[in-house]
């Protein structure tokens, strides 16, 4: 049985094994010994995860119909724990008894980003994130402040997140190949509990300064000021100049002024 890429999901299946085995190998299991895959298509990378000792329990999510009847043949040991769905509508609340779990993928560049921010709402109890992206999302991701490519999505993962980029991809590695390089990270859970400031507040204004990056934060963030006078460090940076601490510590200020 062969498997049709379909371009409406994104896939371009990984056919250098050694590629999928450097993914796998990637894996530090720090926080848990449960994997999720999310979009196996062919199982190029699922063959190596089924090889790893540090594996308790596997589990495969795929919402392409054709790739689970591939899969449940090729894989007929994981028939049990492949889940024909959709990771960005799939209730996680219930999934694994609220044990945590890992989120491993060649993820489909056209929904990369809300996988991750689904993986946010879930950050508690995913401990690690493995993934394949387009190679300027994951630069995008894993860069620090003070870059043009550094944005909303890098503060919100770094928030919670270590992010490492661990390596590129060349084109020729796909069926059918990629017009882009892909770039692959690694993310692991900080430290942070939670955020020392109202975390729904601090995403929106993580996003209101970025969507007018262009300006200074005085700017852009002045519909959440409120009249309020920044501190002379902060009023004339831009946001790609500020860090998550000072993303915290605005948040704070905008709070305190409201109250």
């Amino acid at each position: 049985m062969r498997v049709k890429a379909k371009k409406h999901l994104g896939q371009h299946f990984l056919k250098d094994a050694s590629i999928c085995q450097r993914i796998v190998g990637s894996i530090g299991f720090e926080g848990s010994s449960n994997v999720l895959e999310v979009g196996p298509g062919t199982g190029a990378l699922t063959k190596w995860l089924l090889e790893s000792d540090k594996i308790k329990e596997l589990y495969l999510m795929e919402v392409d119909q054709e790739s689970v009847e591939y899969l449940n043949i090729t894989f007929p040991t994981l028939k049990e724990n492949l889940l024909f769905d959709d990771f960005l509508r799939y209730d996680l609340d219930g999934f694994l008894a609220q044990e945590s779990f890992n989120v491993i993928g060649n993820f489909p560049y056209n929904i990369s980003s809300q996988i991750l921010f689904r993986c946010l709402d879930f950050k508690d109890r995913i401990p690690e994130i493995v993934g394949m992206f387009q190679k300027e999302v994951a630069e995008r991701i894993a860069e620090g402040p003070g870059k043009k490519k550094y944005g909303i999505l890098s503060v919100f993962m770094q928030a919670y997140y270590d992010v490492e980029y661990l390596f590129t991809v060349d084109e020729d590695v796909f069926d059918p190949p990629p017009k882009v390089k892909s770039g692959v990270l690694r993310c692991v859970r900080n430290e942070r509990k939670s955020l020392p400031c109202n975390e729904k507040l601090f995403k929106v204004v993580v996003k209101t300064a970025f969507n007018q990056r262009r300006k200074t934060l005085r700017n852009s963030l002045k519909s959440l000021l409120n009249g309020l006078e920044l501190p002379e460090n902060y009023s004339g940076e831009r946001p790609e100049q500020c860090s998550v601490e000072d993303f915290i510590t605005l948040t704070n200020l905008i709070e305190t002024n409201k109250s």
